[in-house]
């Protein structure tokens, strides 16, 4: 644990420049079968492959800022040494979220339970947003959010 002495003295080097966040770089996912993930993300996500080596892939999600683009990285790191494996179940990560148009919901809902998936839905009045959501081969959750102005905080 952190201690006083600690977060006082962050803090105030904190304070004396700070950077702005312009969005986010990459999220990077540890995995056991790369070749059901990437074929998820890819065919029904709909992202595109940027590139693939023996052990990695990575999507392309959107621009990112100042020329980064915003990036889904797969990992298959059970040739580390090391290596303990995944699971889902005790993954800090509840759930990724990729933008999608509002336009695009109800017929986006249609197609995933046409291929089979499970799909929740839920309404997040507070931010305007509505939300598909279903789980990729190894069990972690994806959400498919867009902005609905007709929704209204409760």
């Amino acid at each position: 644990m952190l201690d006083e002495a600690f977060w006082g003295t962050s803090m105030a080097i904190a304070k004396l420049r700070r950077t702005v966040v312009r969005g986010l770089g990459e999220i990077a996912l540890r995995v056991n079968d790369l070749a059901a993930m990437q074929q998820f993300y890819e065919q029904i996500i709909g992202l595109p492959l940027m590139t693939r080596f023996p052990n990695s892939a990575f999507f392309k999600i959107a621009e990112g800022y100042g020329g980064h683009i915003q990036v889904l990285a797969l990992f298959d790191r059970s040739q580390s040494p090391g290596y303990r494996g995944t699971d889902a179940a005790t993954s800090t990560i509840d759930h990724i979220a990729f933008e999608i148009l509002f336009t695009d919901f109800e017929g986006e809902k249609k197609r995933l339970e046409g291929l089979g998936f499970q799909v929740e839905t839920a309404e997040h009045a507070w931010v305007h947003w509505r939300s598909l959501y279903v789980t990729d081969p190894e069990g972690n959750q994806v959400e498919l959010v867009c902005y609905d102005k007709s929704l209204t905080p409760g």
